[in-house]
């Protein structure tokens, strides 16, 4: 099912993002590492939040905010590459992860306000 492979995928990148901040924060970079793991970390919770969500809007809410942290998550990871803090091989590992996960959650989005409109 879509939801568990959204899930899956989320808590994987979850481990890959405290895994770079560990990395980061060896390099003294803690500004970036801070805000990339909370913004990397934050995309799978509220996946999971959005499982028990108090109806549709909550649900599509939750969705949404994982969608806007995934979204930075993205842009702490191009300034990390840009200014060499990351290689090109973790870039593009880290970033095509972050990428799917976005695709499926505008996905279910657009599935979930479909269903939204037709109640």
């Amino acid at each position: 099912m879509r939801n568990d492979e959204l899930n899956t995928q989320s808590m994987g990148f979850a481990v890959s993002i405290i895994n770079l901040v560990k990395e980061l924060k060896a390099k003294h970079e803690t500004i970036i590492a801070n805000q990339i793991g909370r913004s990397g970390t934050s995309i799978g919770a509220n996946i999971r939040e959005a499982q028990y969500a108090h109806g549709r809007a909550d649900f599509i809410s939750k969705l949404q905010i994982a969608l806007k942290e995934a979204n930075e998550t993205s842009y702490w990871l191009e300034l990390l590459y840009r200014t060499n803090s990351i290689d090109e091989r973790e870039y593009k590992d880290l970033e095509s992860a972050c990428s799917n996960i976005r695709i499926m959650l505008i996905s279910s989005l657009k599935t979930a306000k479909a269903n939204s409109q037709k109640a």
